[in-house]
């Protein structure tokens, strides 16, 4: 191919890339290549919440692993707007695995922080890809480019639109009960030069994809899944742990990374033996004992301390520290 040629194939595909647009925007540009979802102010401490691996139920076959790479983007995502901590785990698959791991070794017990060890989430996120389709109208001539090192090109006078839905549930990850499930979707369109794509060999977190009608449509959605995330967490009540009592004295294991500032109040609950279903061994939940009332003095990266200004028992380590 004549060096002539290939220019001229380079820009009809920088000119087509000016053209693909998604249906609407609810993003702002970043340099990589997830983008940074705008929200509105955090009001309140931050969440902890785990991301799963999301199920590939949309019928696309390929060597891109959708389910997983979309889990990693909408992690990273929500990471970015900086109103979460987020724990990825997507090797788990089950609400009963997070709780075999709240209860096992390499996690910290009743929500409480221990050296070297993770904090279970408060919150589970899990769901899956149902559409992820690209379809195409219009020229039937064009230019077959080829494998070009990203994948296979095809330059045609054609308008692409592509679809992406994902089933996004919100899961309370002590009781494994569904608090919410809400479908998402991205859509985006070309006109005018299109361009036809084997998304074979795209990766979803990759900057080629992004350029990609499918790309666009796969960051509106995840777009889409942060808002609503962060629309139901809003209004779900903060919970975390005393790690340590002195006198009137109480340390609790959240801080200024959390978004604890001095001054906050928070009531304090002892949580009784858990319930169990007798058939499934599946966590019912369990009562809660209010043992009084602490406010924050100060504040520290990871933990805050706080004194006890109401008090109907004993407050100790490892008793629930809410909203």
């Amino acid at each position: 191919m004549s060096v002539s040629r290939i220019l001229t194939i380079l820009f009809l595909v920088c000119a087509v890339s000016f053209f693909i647009i998604p249906e609407k925007s609810v993003i702002a540009k970043d340099d990589d290549v997830v983008d940074v979802v705008k929200l509105p102010p955090l009001k309140g401490p931050k969440k902890t919440i785990a991301v799963l691996g999301f199920e590939n139920k949309s019928g696309f076959a390929g060597e891109l692993s959708i389910g997983d790479e979309f889990s990693e983007m909408l992690t990273e995502s929500l990471m970015k707007t900086g109103q979460f901590i987020v724990v990825a785990r997507q090797e788990l698959s089950a609400v009963i695995a997070e709780q075999d791991m709240a209860a096992s070794s390499r996690f910290a017990k009743s929500k409480t922080a221990t050296k070297g060890k993770l904090i279970p989430a408060q919150i589970i996120i899990k769901g899956a890809v149902t559409e992820f389709e690209a379809r195409e109208k219009g020229g039937t001539g064009g230019i077959r480019l080829g494998n070009l090192g990203f994948g296979n090109i095809g330059i045609s006078g054609t308008s692409s639109r592509a679809h992406v839905a994902v089933i996004v549930s919100i899961i309370d990850s002590t009781t494994g009960q569904v608090i919410d499930s809400h479908r998402v979707e991205g859509k985006a369109s070309s006109s005018g030069i299109g361009v036809d794509y084997a998304y074979k060999w795209f990766s979803l977190g990759g900057a080629d994809f992004k350029r990609t009608p499918l790309g666009k449509a796969t960051h509106s959605a995840i777009a889409e899944a942060v808002i609503y995330i962060a629309d139901k967490l809003a209004d779900l009540p903060w919970s975390g742990s005393i790690v340590k009592v002195e006198g009137q004295t109480a340390y609790i294991n959240a801080g200024s990374e959390a978004g604890i500032v001095a001054g906050d109040s928070f009531n304090v609950y002892r949580e009784e033996e858990a319930f169990t279903d007798p058939v499934t061994g599946a966590p019912l939940g369990a009562e809660k004992t209010e043992l009084g009332e602490i406010e924050v003095t100060s504040v520290k990266g990871k933990y805050a301390i706080a004194k006890i200004i109401r008090s109907n028992g004993q407050i100790q380590r490892g008793d629930l520290v809410t909203e």
